[in-house]
């Protein structure tokens, strides 16, 4: 599963015994066995040359194999057989011919059967791994509400691997007694260990964010966790983020892509004043993150994101324009901005991405805003005192 992914098409029965989730392509994929049967029996007749055609039946359920369960090939191998003889006897074929091409068929049926069995077992396995995975991401990447404290927030995730459905990117936003506290990253490298490596990050990053004040501490507790558990080339490059309220954001970027707010039409790159190493690297450089803080007012936007989405290339090798393309789809809610830019990413690569991407967008609306930061900041010291919150 990604976020990002569609929900299309619906269950067509295919001929005759087997029920596949497509479209009307694939169901068209799923009668044609029988189509070039009747095809070839068609010509035969016509023709009144059935030894020349009779051979042809065979790719009746060699085709079959690929869309339909064994019992629906050896359906489709003996119908060809039935009119294939039929077709044999009445245009006077020799009875050596006839058998010999009857038993070329039976085997490729035979043979096609087999292949269709196979294909059925590893589709059953595919589908085990794929609700696996499924399950791992929900318990990784857990999924965003569309409204968290005094934001609108909006999320797609897309793994390069597509049958996988999780990869190394990795996204969390969770309100806290300090605020909302969020971060997008990337670790470094693919596969099972980037996914460990994911889980890690995120399992800290959860608990530091509720347990500590300052937003720096938070990202002091995830770099000592990964001084322990990675290796000297593993690291992860991230921003975490947090709004204490009163109209200002807090950024902390390690080593990863700005941040963009998106104030008035305009979409700002978010610079770190001090540049920072990836997280898991602090002991190589000795250097420490530095903490930015921003104007975030009324109808404020912030977009956070992956490399898999500013270094996706299309046919030209041109990279995607993200900021042009924010500005271009930018709107008063986060879901349909996201969407739109994630449709142009799709559109920009052919389909196809090649490198995990996620984007996460927040907006804080204006209509609300007041309300939503006087209920913040009684939250939070209601969670602090243990009280109740009151307008």
């Amino acid at each position: 599963m990604s976020q990002a992914r569609d929900h299309e098409g619906g269950w067509w029965p295919t001929w005759p015994f087997t029920k596949t989730r497509t479209g009307a392509a694939a169901h068209f994929a799923s009668v044609a066995p029988v189509l070039i049967v009747s095809v070839v029996v068609l010509l035969g007749l016509v023709s009144g040359a059935a030894m020349t055609w009779l051979p042809l039946l065979a790719a009746g359920p060699a085709l079959a194999a690929t869309t339909s369960r064994p019992r629906g090939v050896l359906c489709v191998g003996f119908l060809a057989a039935v009119l294939g003889a039929v077709l044999g006897v009445r245009d006077g074929v020799p009875g050596r011919e006839l058998a010999i091409v009857l038993s070329a068929l039976v085997a490729v049926t035979l043979a096609s059967g087999l292949a269709s069995a196979l294909r059925v077992r590893r589709e059953r396995v595919l589908a085990a791994v794929r609700s696996v995975a499924e399950a791992a991401q929900h318990a990784l990447l857990k999924p965003v509400p569309a409204t968290v404290g005094p934001f609108q927030v909006a999320v797609r995730y897309s793994a390069a691997d597509a049958e996988a459905r999780i990869g190394g990117d990795l996204y969390a936003l969770v309100p806290t007694p300090y605020g909302v506290r969020l971060i997008v990253g990337d670790v470094r490298g693919k596969g099972l260990p980037a996914v460990g490596t994911a889980a890690l990050v995120l399992g800290v990053f959860r608990e530091a964010a509720y347990d500590e004040p300052d937003l720096l501490d938070v990202v002091g507790r995830i770099e000592r966790s990964l001084a322990r558990n990675l290796g000297s080339d593993d690291f992860v490059t991230a921003v975490v983020a947090g709004y204490p309220g009163a109209g200002v954001m807090e950024v902390v970027n390690c080593g990863h892509a700005p941040p963009l707010v998106v104030r008035d039409s305009h979409v700002l790159a978010v610079e770190p004043t001090h540049p920072a190493p990836p997280l898991g690297l602090h002991a190589f450089t000795g250097e420490t993150p530095s903490l930015q803080t921003l104007p975030f007012a009324d109808g404020d936007q912030l977009l956070l994101y992956t490399d898999g989405v500013t270094e996706a290339r299309n046919r030209d090798r041109e990279f995607y324009p993200l900021v042009e393309r924010v500005a271009r789809h930018v709107s008063d809610e986060p879901s349909r901005t996201l969407a739109a830019l994630h449709d142009e990413l799709l559109a920009h690569v052919g389909g196809r991405l090649h490198d995990d991407a996620a984007l996460l967008l927040l907006r804080k609306p204006a209509a609300v805003g007041g309300l939503a930061d006087r209920l913040l900041t009684q939250s939070q010291h209601a969670d602090a005192a243990g009280g109740e919150v009151r307008l």
